[in-house]
């Protein structure tokens, strides 16, 4: 056991994390260890004697359930060519329209997200369509991969989010009014996304005079099929949940069944291995995510066990500084702490310390869900660790990385003044929510 200060102890504990995130080592694994050294700092050895207790707290919680049926519905999505169906049948639709494929590329990306919860694979899916044809069509190539990089960060606003499902868990809020809050602001950051790439390439010269190949009007109804199905499912789980049919995790687990036995029939996996891929990729991110979450729940418990946390929030609740200056140092904090951390472990870590303050300070706190989401998909397209970038560098190598991330920056900027855009107007967020659900009481 070692006596040190709150303040002393927080930055050894910070920079054992990011010392053992150096390494490669993995996020849930790094927060365990980082957490059992803090709690023999606190406490000594006789700690070991609570670990596995508090791990499991952490996801004894029958919400979680809904986790891999959400999971599992992305990974039925994105192992069948649903992406590239998706894409398609949307090209043929807005091909006559003046930079149709860079509409065609985020709308697809905004209808996937909704589809799989899940920025990379939203990401992937799309890009291994839209950044070739791109190209290939003559598109800047930092518009092709940018606008496929940020359209992809949509993937954790636009509901089903797995994110806003962990932020109501660890903040007891409501997971179906938080779905709801991030519809209008995924709409707006979709469509704020695709003026700016319309502009975009005209201000580096790109004229839209090849509207590239003509399709009959039967020949775009015969795209539909193969996309309906999947918007059907979206909507029926939004209607059960919604309905009051079923709880959060039940729909779940209704939009996963329903969503597998679609893509069983429409792709025809009638062959035990693609299924058995699925749900071996299912169960692989949905064992990396709960270990994150029980690591994460170990190391909040191990900063407590420090009075780190009482401390930051002392410290942060003293300072008299107008409401607004604190939220932008929390918007500072998170913008800086997603560009190492993956959304899932910021949240658990971040929340039960955020939410009283934003609560006190006269904030909503569904609509700091939606801010806080905002700067997550930030994380996703900067460096060192945006995922979204690793995609499509891998997707498209033959463009430079600079050049994706100079592609990339608007959009950053984009959702930024999203942020302040939902800061002078919070209605945006609130008034889906109040409409559906009833004013908060």
């Amino acid at each position: 056991m070692i006596t040190l200060s709150p303040t002393t102890s927080g930055l050894v504990v910070i920079g054992t994390l990011f010392a053992l995130l150096a390494t490669g080592m993995p996020i849930a694994f790094a927060l365990g260890l980082t957490a059992i050294f803090g709690l023999l700092m606190a406490s000594g050895w006789g700690v070991f004697e609570v670990l596995a207790e508090t791990m499991f707290a952490g996801i004894a919680n029958l919400a979680y359930v809904s986790i891999p049926m959400f999971v599992l519905m992305g990974a039925a999505v994105a192992a069948t060519p649903a992406g590239r169906d998706l894409y398609e049948a949307l090209d043929r639709w807005l091909n006559r329209v003046p930079g149709g494929l860079v509409l065609s590329n985020i709308g697809a990306c905004a209808i996937f997200a909704g589809m799989t919860g899940s920025s990379p694979a939203t990401c992937a899916a799309i890009g291994k369509m839209g950044i070739p044809e791109m190209l290939k069509r003559g598109y800047p190539a930092s518009v092709a991969t940018g606008s496929i990089c940020a359209g992809g960060t949509l993937g954790i606003l636009i509901p089903p989010s797995v994110t806003m499902i962990v932020y109501g868990i660890a903040t007891e809020t409501s997971i179906g009014r938080l779905f709801l809050a991030g519809v209008l602001p995924g709409l707006m950051l979709t469509a704020m996304f695709m003026a700016w790439s319309l502009y975009d390439c005209r201000r580096k010269g790109f004229r839209f005079d090849d509207r590239g190949t003509r399709f009959s009007f039967g020949q775009k109804l015969e795209a539909l099929p193969k996309v309906l199905p999947f918007l059907i499912i979206i909507l029926g789980t939004l209607y059960v949940l919604y309905g009051g049919v079923a709880t959060p995790s039940e729909a779940a687990g209704a939009g996963a069944f329903l969503t597998l036995g679609v893509v069983i029939v429409m792709y025809r996996l009638f062959r035990p291995k693609p299924v058995f891929e699925i749900f071996s990729s299912t169960l692989r991110e949905s064992v990396m995510i709960m270990m994150i979450m029980a690591s994460a729940e170990l190391f909040a418990f191990a900063l407590s066990s420090l009075f780190i946390t009482q401390t930051v929030a002392a410290s942060i609740a003293a300072l008299e500084v107008n409401r607004w200056v604190l939220m932008a140092i929390i918007n500072l904090f998170l913008l800086v702490a997603g560009m190492f951390l993956p959304p899932v472990a910021i949240i658990v870590m971040s929340a039960p310390l955020l939410y009283p303050i934003i609560v006190s300070s006269g904030f909503d706190p569904y609509w700091f869900a939606v801010i806080l989401t905002i700067n997550m998909e930030i994380g996703l397209i900067t460096p060192p660790v945006g995922l979204n970038l690793f995609v499509v560098n891998a997707i498209a190598p033959q463009v430079p990385t600079a050049q994706v991330l100079k592609g990339a920056l608007p959009y950053v900027l984009l959702m930024i003044g999203g942020i302040v855009m939902l800061s002078i107007f919070p209605g945006i967020v609130t008034w889906l929510p109040d409409v559906v659900m009833g004013p908060v009481k």
